[in-house]
């Protein structure tokens, strides 16, 4: 690769303000429509005699179907595409569908509702890991990246959660709190996707705040990225598919999902009953652990780019998050029971941004996006599956005490299979630029 004189500090900061950013807000608006149902649902339940815990869960997970059946081609139009017109098309559309969530009235409609909803923003955040990030950062940076833009997951429930709480005791021109908040919460994605179709450029070519000298060596990396994983071996999208690695890293993923969105969408309601605590302060007091855990998220990458290490860092956190599920049956003091809602959301969010710098050490282009799609979609049939179990043990038990086991226990399965994987780090080769070594496990 050909020498440059560039500052690498000052070239990330302008990266981190023109893509990390808005990107970062897309994110948080997205999650805050995919979730705003878990705050909706304690108080929704009571106007809508028909949503029962089992057709809550359902609903809820049913999301994550939509996502399954199009996450895959949509990455690939993308990929063949343009990624920033995709990804203001996903917030466009899904901000249309969030706002119809405030008129259903049946559990059709609800169950139609969530599964547009994941249609429509099937194919999103793949599409932010392989295609458009890799061509703005590269190999070294993307855990760092990537992490910093997962913290949006993070910001949003901490802005969320009490924003929810108080709309849910609101009601304004007759209607009540819940579809106050569907609707309050769709105008953002479709405002945004104007102010991001101008403030975000597919690849540095097109980015007039980049010098020249810059322009060029963020495409070089890339192309010399592309150009190692070639000399590898060259992945076309069926063999990315069906590539025994992408598998593992398809149910290490479903594993997390399962144990991930089972505690998002039940943890406010199980607080809730606890504590006997108002929505608001449910709200309110579900903000603590997720800021806790959005430090230890930005700590984590910065500790994966650092020494290269990702193995560790992505089963560690599923252990720390196994804990703290398999622990809060045992925890009868609202308090303390937060403590370990704390520990359970480091463990569930911290890896986040390490793991999806995963699939691109190996994988380039259309084949990462396809690849990337899959892993996405495979694992959130985990976030229909959790979320549902939780809802059928609650019905037939009467607690959620065996669920959360479960929970944990895929957590556990997680983090093993994770450590099964090669130990894989970026070195620094004065010839070649940032290498990846392969190491027998430890």
């Amino acid at each position: 690769m050909k020498s440059y004189t560039i500052d690498e500090a000052a070239l990330f900061r302008k990266r981190r303000l023109h893509v990390i950013l808005p990107v970062f807000l897309v994110s948080v608006i997205a999650f805050l429509d995919r979730v705003n149902v878990a705050y909706a649902g304690m108080t929704m339940t009571k106007d809508l005699p028909w949503l029962t815990p089992e057709i809550f869960g359902a609903g809820a997970g049913i999301f994550f179907l939509g996502y399954f059946f199009f996450e895959v081609p949509g990455a690939l139009v993308a990929a063949r595409f343009n990624a920033c017109t995709w990804i203001a098309r996903i917030m466009f559309t899904w901000g249309l569908v969030c706002g119809l969530m405030s008129i259903m009235s049946s559990q059709f409609e609800f169950y139609l509702y969530r599964f547009l909803l994941g249609a429509c923003e099937a194919s999103l955040y793949p599409v932010i890991y392989a295609v458009l990030f890799p061509k703005w950062f590269l190999p070294k940076e993307r855990a760092k990246a990537i992490s910093l833009m997962l913290t949006s997951l993070l910001v949003a429930a901490i802005i969320g959660a009490p924003l929810a709480g108080w709309l849910l005791d609101m009601n304004f021109f007759g209607m009540h709190g819940w579809q106050t908040l569907f609707i309050l919460e769709a105008i953002p994605a479709i405002a945004f996707t104007f102010v991001f179709l101008f403030w975000v450029k597919d690849c540095p070519e097109k980015a007039s705040w980049l010098t020249r000298e810059e322009k060029d060596y963020l495409q070089e990396a890339y192309a010399e990225e592309q150009r190692n994983h070639n000399r590898v071996k060259k992945y076309t999208v069926v063999q990315a598919l069906t590539d025994p690695k992408v598998l593992r890293l398809c149910l290490i993923y479903f594993l997390w999902i399962v144990g991930f969105w089972g505690f998002n969408f039940w943890m406010p309601q199980v607080l809730k009953a606890l504590s006997g605590w108002s929505a608001a302060l449910v709200g309110t007091a579900i903000a603590i652990p997720m800021g806790i855990a959005l430090l230890a998220q930005i700590w984590w990458g910065h500790s994966s780019s650092k020494s290269g290490e990702k193995r560790w860092h992505v089963a560690g956190a599923m252990f720390i998050g196994a804990f703290g599920l398999a622990a809060s049956p045992f925890i009868a003091s609202p308090l303390l029971n937060l403590l370990f809602v704390c520990i359970t959301a480091v463990g569930v969010y911290s890896a986040m941004g390490v793991w999806w710098s995963v699939p691109t050490t190996f994988l380039s282009g259309a084949a990462a996006a396809g690849a990337t799609a899959l892993i996405n979609s495979i694992a959130n049939l985990g976030g229909y599956f959790g979320p549902y179990m939780l809802g059928v043990i609650k019905t037939s038990t009467g607690s959620y005490d065996l669920g959360y086991f479960a929970l944990a226990a895929c957590l556990v399965g997680a983090g093993c299979i994770m450590l099964t994987l090669k130990k894989e780090v970026y070195v620094d080769d004065p010839e070649e630029g940032m290498v990846l070594e392969e190491h027998a496990q430890a």
